[in-house]
């Protein structure tokens, strides 16, 4: 049984109406973010989690899962290819750049390397050699 005693109605009502505030002030903040820029961070943000799950940061292996460095890498070669078009040479050039980098780091972390075309995100860039 919980100890924490149940809230009163003019409680909930004010965190109700904090959380709409705090709501309402993330979507003003989203709003004036140009779609690029959420684009690039997303992208990055991908990029960073494979490389850490491709054991490329400082701890190394501690943190490396290939299925989920997969995962990561497809979901942006699929996010890139998309946006092709949306976004300039300028911000989809260093992208595409380290997306080829993480694909050859899986290819070269695999113990069972895919075949040409079959590693992750190749459906979308086509075949990584290494």
């Amino acid at each position: 049984m919980s100890e924490t005693p149940p809230q009163s109605a003019e409680s909930t009502e004010s965190a109700v109406r904090q959380e709409n505030a705090d709501f309402d002030a993330m979507t003003r903040d989203i709003a004036e973010v140009p779609a690029v820029e959420v684009i690039v961070t997303v992208a990055v943000n991908l990029m960073s989690a494979a490389a850490v799950k491709l054991g490329l940061t400082d701890e190394g292996n501690k943190y490396k899962d290939l299925d989920e460095a997969r995962k990561l890498v497809h979901a942006l070669a699929g996010l890139l290819d998309a946006s092709t078009t949306e976004i300039s040479s300028f911000h989809a050039a260093p992208l595409r750049d380290g997306l080829k980098s993480l694909q050859l780091a899986f290819r070269e972390a695999s113990l069972v390397p895919d075949e040409p075309g079959q590693g992750p995100g190749e459906k979308y860039t086509g075949p990584i050699y290494g």
